[in-house]
């Protein structure tokens, strides 16, 4: 549970500091006038090298040590967060957001090594379930809190703060090493990485993965600036209003790993539980996103509050499936390849809003684009992945 409890504390640490650019956004829009297609470049340039090193960060947490990789990942990610807040110009930022996407990559490849090799099959979906609640808490509590001291200190303050508490991570995670020895040994042994490709299911995954992201990240990268630019938000309530969806989100993934364990262990099939929660999840984004826009405020936040729990049910499914067909094996470079085409709609959801809305002036077609990705959604999860079991790799 230690080793849990410190993935989670990173994976939170870490959309803490992926999150910080959309709360300050329209700050730093004013203060260096820039415009809306190269916002959404400042919210795509992190994905670019976060998907590009994320195989790379599967291979190595499989070849020298999951404990290492995530450690010089943390390292490199927390210097980029407190260097953010010494620039001056786009393109210094833009530098900064590429170089805080290459130590993130690492988090999912080798948190999912380091969980499929240290938790019995049995706890994965409360595994995966507290892990997620790290991630899906960290834009609430840093939105909330990033919100209130910008509106305080200014922006630069908050990422030096950010980042030099990151660092603070090292010190105990060298504790969990020591008690956990086995975890600092790379482990290369299981199917060559032609073999992974050839899986159906990676590709169903991949998919799934892609359309769930599409949605998410057009919310946690431009909907801070939508409710202030369009709904009329001040920064203090706009941080108020989002930190208490993505809390919902981060109760519905904690609320969802636990209660999958226990509806297996009672009988019912894994298969079924995992693929109705992605179903529901991608009915539910292709409902909100168009309510979010569409609908007076006070029902398009019970949209945006209701998308966020829905959303935070299917994180835990959305790795626990890949740990349960890919095995400890496999599973760190499974996860780099599916979450790097996960987060190429981390490239292409901020980019693309940006040039909707400098082209049209508005926030709709955007949101009814992210409505449709959706689709893709259920057409993977569903219909593309094979049923939920334990691959027999060969040897």
């Amino acid at each position: 549970m230690r080793l849990v409890l410190m993935v989670a504390l990173a994976l939170f640490i870490s959309y803490i500091d992926r999150g910080n650019l959309a709360t300050a956004l329209p700050v730093i829009q004013k203060e260096m006038s820039l415009s809306p297609e190269q916002l959404g470049l400042l919210g795509s340039a992190f994905y670019v090298t976060y998907v590009i090193m994320m195989i790379p960060a599967g291979w190595l947490s499989d070849r020298y040590g999951a404990y290492r990789v995530m450690a010089v990942g943390l390292f490199v990610w927390s210097v980029a967060t407190l260097a953010a807040g010494l620039v001056g110009s786009f393109v210094a930022l833009l530098l900064l957001r590429g170089l805080l996407g290459v130590g993130e990559s690492v988090t999912f490849p080798a948190s999912s090594k380091l969980i499929a090799s240290g938790v019995p099959a049995a706890r994965l979906g409360e595994a995966n379930g507290i892990v997620a609640f790290g991630y899906l808490v960290g834009p609430a509590i840093g939105t909330l809190l990033g919100g209130f001291l910008i509106a305080e200190l200014g922006w630069r303050p908050v990422f030096w703060i950010f980042g030099a508490l990151s660092l603070m991570w090292l010190l105990p995670w060298r504790r969990v090493v020591v008690h956990e020895p086995k975890l600092d040994d790379g482990d290369y042994e299981g199917p060559g990485f032609a073999q992974i490709l050839r899986q159906r299911g990676l590709w169903g995954a991949s998919l799934g993965h892609f359309a769930a992201n599409y949605a998410f990240y057009l919310i946690l990268t431009w909907l801070p600036t939508y409710l202030i630019n369009v709904r009329g938000f001040s920064m203090v309530t706009m941080a108020a209003v989002l930190s208490g969806a993505y809390l919902l989100n981060a109760i519905g993934g904690y609320g969802a790993g636990w209660l999958t364990d226990r509806w297996i262990r009672s009988g019912r099939s894994a298969n079924g539980i995992y693929k109705g929660i992605m179903a529901l999840n991608h009915l539910a984004g292709i409902v909100c996103m168009l309510g979010i826009v569409a609908l007076p405020q006070t029902a398009s936040i019970a949209c945006l509050y209701f998308y966020e729990f829905v959303i935070g049910m299917a994180s835990p499914g959305t790795f626990a499936i890949s740990q349960v067909l890919a095995g400890p094996s496999a599973a760190a470079r499974w996860v780099g390849v599916q979450n790097m085409w996960g987060n190429v709609a981390g490239i292409v959801a901020p980019a693309a809003t940006g040039f909707i809305i400098g082209a049209t002036g508005h926030y709709d077609r955007a949101f009814l684009l992210a409505a449709a990705v959706n689709v893709l959604g259920i057409i993977g999860w569903i219909f593309i992945l094979p049923k939920i079991r334990p691959i027999e790799w060969q040897k």
